[in-house]
């Protein structure tokens, strides 16, 4: 009996150990299976065909996204805490992000293909008034890239407030131009949740304040004139009002989302008296393209699709040259915080910006745009790899931070780098009266009720300014923020409308 007792539970040891085995390797071949539909579904993505490089949305989570160059997707990952939001096409905060896929719906344009701009004509295209070349590559006034100053342009877009502030004013206090001045900056203003008090000192400080739109609308690109000017010089008016921030001051824009808003777009800047767009962007070239005036075709392939396809003779385009490298290690962008670099440490950061650096300064020396938006900052890997960037081009003599407006001054009229640091363009004299004086210190808190478009619901927004509070939360067509919706009636500076 106990013999058979013994062999009974050594028949029910080998059973389990069996039915264990198998329990494991199921578990195995599970995870095989999951790990295979995982790769199965990154392999499965394709790029989008007829829309180009760019990056795309995950159709299976909102932390990550694809980045096609060249039609083969390269599948990235969001920073922590961060998701990939399918209208900006950049990682944001998950409260505003809008996962995707989005399916584009763009309207057809409607304009008829009738006076369209022709290719670039240099013996009638002279400075100051014009200037063009056939590839968008040549030096203005024929001068040599060692006898020129490499202009480096610093912009940031959309709201200025407590979120992005202090990095701004930490990168602008350290560091100065080859004539002893403060490097300066360009803003690109959105409303919604803008503090004037500091777009003021800002501008008190000599930065150049430009316009992007009040809403930051998606779809702009497709709307009329109408909306075009509501957006545009809305914002100009709401700067007027809010910042102390003379209209004539305010000479250029960048369209959201860099949709330039095709013909539409340029007709407003030509009317309301702008000097300058610059939401056009370069594909990925070997050689940069210079800033161009629109009285002939742009010269090289519209990114985005929605270009202007008319003469605009004496309006400027300062395009965006893509950023990368030469392995696109990090892939390609026009905003620099589109580029996959969360997971290198800040001399890594330092070292790719160097490397994409050169491509102009060893070239022809076109201006090195550098476009960010806040999220730029809110990693500190990029934001200490920035300041070393900066810290490193200080060592080299012919490299100077500009504003957009600066940067066209000198395109207008070259001079030198021996004429530089007498260049009155560049210098820190304050010789505009148009520039607003240093702000309050104490600015009013302004709580405001605001009506969203297309909401039944009335929200409370909040706007800091040296001036009296408005009655309602300035918006389109009330730009001062009366009340009064429809208020405001824009008559363009040549009276053509």
């Amino acid at each position: 009996m106990a013999a058979t007792l013994k062999k009974a539970n050594g028949l029910c040891l080998i059973f389990y150990y069996c039915l264990s085995l198998c329990i494991i390797n199921l578990g195995s071949i599970a995870a095989q299976n999951a790990d295979s539909n995982v790769k199965k579904k990154d392999e499965e993505f394709t790029c989008p065909e007829g829309l180009g490089n760019g990056n795309y949305a995950d159709p299976q989570t909102c932390r990550r996204f694809y980045q096609c160059v060249d039609g083969y997707p390269y599948l990235n990952r969001c920073p922590s805490g961060l998701r990939f939001d399918d209208i900006s096409k950049f990682c944001t905060f998950p409260n505003e992000a809008r996962c995707g896929p989005i399916i584009p719906t763009p309207a057809p344009s409607t304009e008829p293909p009738i006076d369209l701009a022709v290719k670039c004509n240099p013996e009638e295209c002279l400075l100051p008034e014009c200037f063009c070349s056939k590839d968008g590559t040549n030096i203005p006034g024929d001068f040599t890239p060692s006898e020129i100053p490499q202009m480096i342009l610093l912009t940031f877009d959309g709201a200025v407030n407590l979120n992005n502030y202090h990095y701004y004013k930490k990168l602008f206090k350290k560091y100065t131009n080859p004539n002893g001045c403060p490097i300066k900056g360009t803003f690109y203003v959105a409303h919604e949740y803008s503090n004037y008090q500091m777009i003021q000192e800002l501008a008190s400080s000599s930065h150049e304040i430009g316009t992007e739109t009040i809403s930051l609308q998606t779809g702009l690109q497709d709307k009329g004139y109408e909306e075009w000017v509501g957006e545009m010089i809305g914002m100009r008016e709401i700067l007027k009002h809010f910042a102390n921030i003379s209209k004539n001051e305010v000479v250029g824009m960048r369209a959201p989302f860099l949709k330039p808003g095709r013909n539409t777009q340029y007709m407003v800047l030509e009317d309301f008296g702008y000097l300058y767009d610059s939401s056009v962007g370069v594909p990925v070239s070997p050689i940069p393209v210079w800033p161009y005036t629109l009285d002939y075709k742009i010269p090289h392939e519209c990114k985005s699709g929605t270009c202007p396809t008319k003469s605009f003779p004496g309006i400027w385009e300062i395009p965006l040259n893509s950023h990368y490298v030469e392995t696109f290690e990090g892939g390609h962008c026009p905003y620099l915080d589109q580029c996959v670099l969360h997971n290198h440490d800040a001399n890594e950061v330092f070292e790719w910006l160097q490397e994409d650096f050169s491509r102009h300064y060893d070239q022809n020396k076109a201006p090195y745009m550098m476009p960010f938006h806040t999220n730029w900052f809110s990693i500190k890997a990029l934001e200490d790899g920035l300041h070393k960037f900066v810290n490193w081009t200080q060592t080299l003599p012919d490299v100077w931070f500009v504003t957009a407006t600066q940067a066209l001054t000198w395109i207008t009229d070259p001079k030198p780098l021996t004429e530089l640091n007498k260049f009155e363009a560049w210098d820190c004299k304050k010789k505009n009266g148009n520039i607003p004086k240093t702000p309050c210190l104490s600015p009013n808190k302004c709580a405001l009720s605001f009506k969203p478009d297309n909401q039944n619901f009335t929200d409370t927004r909040y706007l800091e300014t040296c001036v009296d509070c408005p009655s309602k939360y300035p918006w389109i067509g009330d730009a001062e923020g009366s009340g009064i919706v429809g208020r405001d009636n824009y008559v363009p500076d040549n009276g053509s409308k």
